[in-house]
């Protein structure tokens, strides 16, 4: 929709935008017409901005910490009372690792950022599109959420909860003209697993999902208002054989895969 007038352009935000799946988000909605407030709390949001301005949109970019009540509050205060058509809230945060041998103010940002920051942007926005009767939200959840993360326990427990957080608000704001949709991808080739200090583990040196189409099939099913949506095939089966599996099993596999110096072996 390059041209079109900025008041008759939808508008989204995206958070996590400046590399992975939020990148790609951000991309599925700059091609669909939207004009963009992207986020991220690192630098590299200003060159994804200028990346997304080739589309033809308006991007504008904030450096927000959104782990923080303030971080967010100042995000929802850049969009300068734009009504938000799309809410595409994919920042998060991961941490390797036993739990005890964390140092916990990373696990808490882990929690903060994951879960907090997360729902408190949902709560802020959510509610200026149920006064409005429109509006989408698309949230990252994970596969993870539904296997206990051995190694990676404070991670996975956040996107158990938003995985069902998800759901429930999904069905709190029916009729409302408010979708909300999951996206759960699996392992996905973005700088997560670096940062999060797995990269000695099998599963951060195994092959990984192109996060472009991850965010190709979370986008689609936002636009169609659809609950949910378990990105790839495999990650379809994991997921239906979690639902299954006790939780001590899925435990012991897990710590295959995320034990430090497993990626090794």
């Amino acid at each position: 929709m390059p041209g079109i007038p900025k008041s008759l352009r939808p508008f989204a935000i995206v958070t996590g935008a400046s590399t992975g799946i939020g990148l790609e988000l951000a991309k599925q909605c700059a091609q669909d017409g939207y004009d963009l407030l992207i986020a991220a709390d690192e630098a590299e949001i200003a060159a994804a901005a200028e990346e997304l301005r080739r589309f033809g949109g308006s991007v504008d970019a904030i450096e927000a910490d959104l782990a923080t009540v303030e971080g967010v509050d100042q995000l929802v205060e850049a969009a300068a009372g734009r009504d938000v058509d799309a809410l595409l809230a994919n920042a998060g945060r991961g941490l390797g690792d036993a739990f005890l041998d964390q140092d916990f103010k990373e696990a808490r940002r882990v929690v903060d950022t994951n879960i907090t920051g997360t729902i408190y942007l949902i709560h802020r926005v959510g509610n200026e599109m149920r006064q409005r009767g429109q509006g989408k939200i698309l949230i990252t959840g994970s596969i993870a959420g539904y296997i206990p993360g051995t190694f990676q326990a404070v991670y996975n427990g956040t996107k158990a909860f938003i995985d069902s957080f998800s759901i429930a608000l999904r069905a709190e704001l029916k009729d409302s003209g408010v979708t909300v949709t999951c996206l759960i991808p699996g392992a996905t080739e973005t700088p997560f697993f670096e940062r999060a200090g797995l990269e000695d583990t099998k599963i951060g040196t195994a092959k990984k999902a192109d996060p472009a189409g991850v965010a190709k099939d979370g986008y689609a099913a936002m636009k169609k208002g659809e609950a949910d949506i378990v990105s790839g095939f495999g990650n379809k089966l994991r997921v239906a054989a979690a639902n299954v599996t006790p939780g001590t099993i899925l435990a012991e596999q897990h710590r295959k895969t995320a034990e430090p110096g497993s990626g090794r072996q």
